[in-house]
């Protein structure tokens, strides 16, 4: 079991990053959006919670910021029928807060604007996971992300990585910055806000 990955930053991406430890071993670890807001500039030293899922074809390492988030990525798996991808796209799409509050409040709707996530899936996470959400209570009081800049053309990255054209893509985060009217946000925010222009059309 991998559970903490300690070391200096080397290569980041939107949904991905490299770290290379003290001891000489890269590690490829793939992140939600919310985690690639507070990582560090690349060559500066990082350090994540861990999750290990070992699969047939290889093994996958996942990193968040804590221990709450991990565990709720770990929960969400355990939902039969839910796959890391799904559930790292969930975290991506809402962020822990809205995950667990849709799931405790039985909102299929909002479950639903993630990618991936139909109304079977959406309903199973709320029949197997909704009392398990309570332990989880915290996360939902959780502040937004800090901001990035670029994040317009790095929230375009994200939605293509979520199965997205890259033309509707850019439609939704240029739609989200309009009615945003230059606020600013973080990339996940714009993201989320990306991804409900889409769910309009």
């Amino acid at each position: 079991m991998i559970s903490r990955l300690k070391g200096t930053l080397i290569a980041k991406g939107i949904d991905r990053i490299e770290v290379m430890t003290s001891g000489g071993v890269g590690y490829v670890v793939q992140i939600p959006l919310g985690v690639l807001e507070s990582l560090p500039r690349v060559g500066e030293a990082v350090e994540l919670h861990t999750a290990l899922i070992v699969k047939e074809d290889g093994w996958l390492l996942f990193g968040f910021t804590g221990e709450s988030d991990r565990a709720l990525f770990y929960t969400l798996v355990s939902a039969s029928g839910v796959g890391p991808a799904l559930a790292l796209g969930l975290l991506s799409a809402l962020g822990s807060a809205r995950v667990v509050r849709a799931i405790r409040e039985r909102d299929l709707a909002t479950l639903q604007t993630a990618p991936r996530v139909g109304k079977k899936v959406a309903e199973r996470l709320c029949v197997e996971l909704g009392d398990k959400m309570k332990e989880f209570a915290g996360a939902e009081s959780a502040g937004p992300a800090a901001s990035l800049d670029g994040g317009a053309s790095d929230a375009v990255r994200a939605l293509v990585s979520l199965g997205y054209s890259q033309a509707d893509a850019e439609r939704a985060v240029r739609k989200a910055l309009e009615k945003k009217a230059g606020t600013g946000d973080g990339t996940a925010e714009l993201v989320r806000a990306g991804l409900a222009e889409l769910q309009r059309r």
